[in-house]
């Protein structure tokens, strides 16, 4: 019997602990722990291939470009996500393979960087949602966009971010490169959703100032490799409607059709939850028989062996 597939998608607290410093430092010792996780899903045998976030670092890499923009030009917004590409897969790589090697699995982790096609003319490039970088205040987020023309939003309740265009993801360039390292490596694929390009007339690719959801992203991923489970990695053990009411409920077992129902009563925060379950209903729908989870890292692995978390599943 062959191993279970699963894509996991990394949500921000993989990354980075509420409260503590943005620094390199400080993210490889929550990676450092995150990816325990990890290897005990690869050590039960289930073959994996894992996508994660980048807003906050992302959003950083650009405000210390354009910082330092009168001493060294400031990089571009698709460049900037190709760098953080870089430094988060270094951190997960280096930290799943001695996860993996203190229980004496050999198995090498390497990071893909990864473009994603999108249409040019996707209508999130006039309508921005993505949040990325740092929380402001009201107050100091009506400054940066009156002094530098950002999209501000408030985000869920947790303070201001800046937002960029969220477009479609519609292809994994490096997906050949994936497939032939599936049976050997885990591989870090699509971080922060992929680089967004386009392309162009001529069969080249350019960049563009975007960033792709990582839970949508991680979804084509998913479709495109076959894999039997996406597996949606966030704060929460379970999805809820009415989240922190008095009616608050959480659910375990949902059909698409009841997802798409909750969905289209506005349970799901945009740029939070709604995402993940969007992700998780085309997952279920495109493949009959396979099941998208949602649930939180640090329930993983009972989530894959069927004892919590939330499954979708087409019927």
């Amino acid at each position: 019997m062959s191993a279970t597939k699963v894509v996991v998608a990394l949500g921000g607290n993989a990354l980075q602990e509420a409260g503590s410093p943005a620094t390199a430092e400080a993210q490889l010792e929550v990676v450092r722990k995150t990816v325990e996780y990890l290897a005990e899903l690869s050590c039960r045998g289930f073959e994996l291939a894992v996508v994660h976030g980048n807003g906050p670092q992302v959003g950083r890499i650009v405000l210390a470009t354009e910082a330092a923009a009168n001493i060294t030009p400031a990089m571009p917004f698709d460049v900037c996500g190709a760098m953080s590409q870089g430094y988060i897969g270094y951190h997960i790589q280096q930290a799943l393979r001695f996860a993996l090697k203190k229980r004496n699995r050999n198995v090498p982790v390497v990071s893909i960087v990864t473009q994603v096609v999108v249409d040019k003319d996707d209508p999130a490039f006039s309508h921005p949602t993505k949040p990325i970088g740092p929380f402001y205040t009201e107050e100091e987020a009506k400054r940066i966009a009156d002094e530098k023309g950002y999209t501000m939003k408030e985000d869920s309740g947790r303070g201001w971010r800046r937002v960029v265009a969220s477009p479609q993801p519609k292809k994994i360039v490096e997906f050949s490169c994936l497939k032939e390292l599936w049976d050997t490596t885990i591989a870090v694929v699509a971080g922060g959703g992929g680089i967004p390009v386009i392309e162009k007339e001529d069969g080249s690719l350019e960049g563009v100032a975007a960033v792709i959801d990582k839970d949508l992203a991680a979804e084509r991923v998913a479709e495109e490799i076959g894999a039997d489970v996406l597996m949606i990695l966030t704060e929460v053990e379970k999805v809820a409607i009415n989240f922190r009411k008095p009616d608050h409920k959480d659910l375990e077992n949902i059909t698409v059709a009841e997802a798409e129902k909750y969905m289209a009563e506005g349970h799901f925060a945009p740029g939070s939850m709604l995402p993940k379950v969007q992700a998780a209903v085309m997952f279920a729908k495109a493949n009959p028989g396979k099941k998208a989870i949602i649930t939180s890292l640090f329930k993983a692995v009972e989530a894959l062996e069927g004892r919590t978390g939330t499954v979708i599943t087409a019927e």
